[in-house]
């Protein structure tokens, strides 16, 4: 059995980690027991027992397991979410795609089609894969969330300065300077620095 020290010198590293859920940290802690227990009774020392402990349990550091655990206690929601997210890809896709056809074919509703097939993708699906993306890179360093927010936003306003020019729309030229100098001097520095640092790691 593990003495009082021992239990919490176990609880003081959880806690000195950055989980932020507590039910996770419970869990954690009585694994760990459950762990170094059973190394103890084969011999080893406290020591030994709890290294090895720490690279059963959590070779990838606890943040992994947090955010499994999260995602487990959300699996429903998020396939949910996903499942609708991609639907509405999928049809905005097919109907710029058939209405950008019956616009060339000069047939009747090509350019409702594409209008409403735009706008789908643009202002429905971009802004929920965004928020999927960032949700999935929540616990990743603050450049790398950043990376995301300018990647799509200046998607979202490109894509909508092209449909405003298709439509002959004022602010379209704004929207689209605005879109490609978020891209340019937001997203790419992001995207080639991270490059980069993968690279020379």
């Amino acid at each position: 059995m593990l003495s009082d020290e021992q239990v919490e010198q176990i609880q003081q590293d959880i806690e000195r980690s950055s989980l932020s859920v507590q039910m996770v940290k419970d869990d954690l802690l009585d694994h760990f027991c459950c762990k170094v227990e059973s190394k103890l009774e084969q011999g080893d020392t406290f020591e030994s027992a709890y290294q090895q402990a720490w690279k059963q349990i959590c070779p990838n550091g606890l943040n992994e397991i947090q955010e499994e655990t999260i995602y487990l206690l959300n699996a429903s929601k998020i396939i949910i979410m996903r499942k609708v997210m991609y639907s509405i890809g999928l049809i905005a896709s097919i109907c710029i795609s058939i209405g950008w056809l019956f616009r060339i074919l000069d047939w009747l509703g090509g350019d409702q089609l594409f209008v409403y097939g735009f706008l789908g993708f643009v202002l429905i699906f971009l802004p929920m894969l965004a928020i999927d993306r960032y949700k999935a890179n929540i616990e990743r360093a603050k450049p790398e969330k950043l990376k995301i927010i300018l990647g799509f936003s200046s998607a979202i306003i490109t894509g909508l300065a092209i449909l405003f020019k298709l439509m002959h729309l004022q602010g379209a030229s704004i929207m689209l300077i605005l879109g490609v100098l978020l891209f340019s001097f937001g997203f790419l520095p992001f995207l080639f620095f991270g490059m980069y640092r993968k690279a020379v790691e």
